[in-house]
């Protein structure tokens, strides 16, 4: 699967939530990485601070900037959150503000990495959380390094003003460095406007959408028991299926003038 990375526009709601669902109910071995600049909120959140020292990829960035260690000690900033399975693991986010100067000058050494992980042994694809883009340094290089890219939106009028901009603004960003077509969709979440007549106003394809669950989401956010039979951890469940499916389309697309062969020379 790659990098799957979530994003959202300004007043949008539940990327971390949403990320967080996906890497608790998905049946693949996955990395969920906190990639938002404006910080992370899992630790302190869904663990409760749970955690003896600092973890995450703001000690990765110091790391990198001073020894270029970031392939030895990934690893050991990683939470278990299914322990001791080490299949659903977390690179917790920033917790320090002065810690995003350090981040986002490697985001691209990031993207590298997370990219290099499905081929490894075990391979794992790698779920980003990347926050909202209207903040300082947003991870750019990740999206463009990823396989797919959820929108997350709200579907009444004001979450869908502010998406429709972050949709053109991002389509212009991919069309200038060449990410494949088809890369980009909607994800909804909770009620409002049917998914089609977004899709027609935003004039791109909705890929599932999440019911409102305040429950869970608060679980999620403030930490708790996750119930697998709620709405939200369902519905997170099932988004497994259409994003398989689309990163096969895609796949089998870039795959195919390779399929070719060929033609012998003359």
């Amino acid at each position: 699967m790659a990098i799957i990375a979530l994003v959202s526009a300004k007043g949008s709601p539940g990327v971390t939530t949403t990320a967080l669902a996906c890497a608790l109910s998905w049946h693949r071995r996955l990395v969920l990485a906190e990639c938002d600049p404006a910080g992370g909120s899992i630790l302190a959140g869904y663990l409760g601070g749970a955690l003896d020292g600092p973890r995450g990829i703001g000690e990765l960035a110091v790391g990198e900037l001073r020894d270029g260690n970031l392939e030895s000690a990934f690893w050991s900033q990683l939470v278990d959150l299914d322990a001791p399975k080490r299949e659903r693991l977390l690179l917790p986010g920033v917790v320090d503000p002065a810690q995003a100067g350090s981040v986002i000058p490697l985001w691209q050494r990031f993207a590298d990495f997370f990219g290099a992980l499905e081929g490894g042994d075990p391979p794992y694809d790698v779920v980003v959380d990347c926050g909202r883009l209207h903040v300082v340094g947003p991870p750019w290089p990740i999206l463009r390094a990823a396989s797919v890219v959820l929108l997350v939106s709200g579907a009444r009028l004001p979450d869908l003003s502010g998406t429709r901009a972050m949709v053109r603004t991002i389509e212009r960003d991919f069309a200038e460095h060449r990410v494949p077509s088809g890369t980009l969709r909607l994800l909804l979440v909770g009620d409002g406007h049917g998914s089609g007549e977004v899709s027609k106003a935003l004039r791109l394809p909705v890929i599932a959408r999440l019911p409102h669950d305040p429950r869970t989401a608060q679980v999620l956010s403030l930490g708790g028991t996750v119930r697998a039979g709620r709405p939200l951890m369902r519905a997170a469940g099932a988004l497994e299926v259409p994003v398989g499916a689309l990163l096969e389309r895609r796949r089998a697309r870039l795959a195919w003038p390779m399929s070719q062969g060929v033609p012998d020379a003359v």
